[in-house]
């Protein structure tokens, strides 16, 4: 485990998949801390896929790949670039095995920074093919809830009517919706909402959300600007719920699975770097 801290957060990694595993105002933990008996995941990082692909199936150049959900990046050892008392960068750069299920090669930062309340987590792509490269990056920070979901709300910045999309099968996203949230800034958690999968929101019009527990006042705000995708998802009855900025989506019901065209793929060009950084604040 890798450790950082200031005078009012600490936080602990792992080097394999780079992945949070703790955040600590004193004693209290805001990171839920993995059990089998729901979850085993913390915080794992996605890379360069976020969710399923049809068939776990895709096609560049005509060429066929097969890659599991949520990518690789998760599975991977990262090697500690750099660390000072409250700063961490990781590192993950393509090999022979990335290269047989993923054909760019690539350099993968992962950059914690606490700063006051706040831990800031920082993806940063280097493309380092002579051609474009294509992915998806996105987060799956799980809070810990130990008093269940239930006592908690999401709050938003300014009243929303929300549309979940709705999975029409384990790797595919069809087009029916269904209203979550209408004209209220306020959204309870619901065990009944995860019974299938996840609350799935396309093409965001806010960038940060608040999660609180009503009787405790126990708050964190999560700020995720240029993220175009939010997932929010537990499993029923779990101590914990993921909030989840991404910049990807899972497969398109009717996907011809050309990667290139996927819905949501980013784009960089040769020797181009692409950031996206997203903020936890313990309140």
């Amino acid at each position: 485990m890798v450790r950082i801290s200031n005078n009012i957060l600490s936080a602990e990694f792992n080097e394999f998949g780079a992945e949070l595993k703790s955040l600590k105002k004193g004693k209290e933990e805001y990171i839920y801390g993995g059990d089998s008996k729901f979850w085993n995941g913390s915080s794992p990082v996605l890379f360069p896929i976020c969710s399923a692909l049809k068939d776990d199936t895709y096609y560049i150049d005509g060429k066929k790949y097969k890659m599991d959900k949520h990518g690789f990046a998760k599975n991977m050892l990262f090697s500690l670039e750099g660390k000072s008392e409250n700063q961490v960068t990781f590192l993950l750069v393509d090999n022979a095995d990335t290269l047989k299920i993923y054909p760019y090669k690539f350099e993968f930062r992962i950059r914690y920074t606490l700063r006051e309340n706040k831990l800031d987590v920082e993806y940063i792509i280097k493309n380092t093919n002579d051609n474009e490269m294509f992915f998806s990056v996105g987060a799956h920070e799980g809070y810990s809830c130990p008093e269940g979901i239930e006592d908690y709300d999401i709050l938003l910045p300014s009243k929303q009517t929300l549309k979940s999309n709705i999975l029409s099968g384990p790797d595919t996203l069809g087009y029916e919706q269904m209203e979550i949230l209408n004209d209220s800034n306020v959204l309870p958690l619901k065990n009944e909402y995860f019974k299938d999968d996840a609350l799935i929101f396309l093409n965001i019009p806010f960038d940060n959300l608040i999660l609180k527990n009503r009787n405790t006042e126990k708050a964190i705000k999560i700020t995720f600007k240029d993220f175009p995708y939010l997932l929010i998802w537990t499993k029923p009855f779990a101590p914990y719920i993921c909030v989840e900025p991404w910049c990807g989506i899972t497969d398109r019901l009717g996907t011809n699975q050309d990667f290139k065209t996927k819905e949501g793929i980013e784009k960089l060009s040769s020797n181009s770097t692409f950031k996206r950084i997203h903020t936890i604040e313990i309140l």
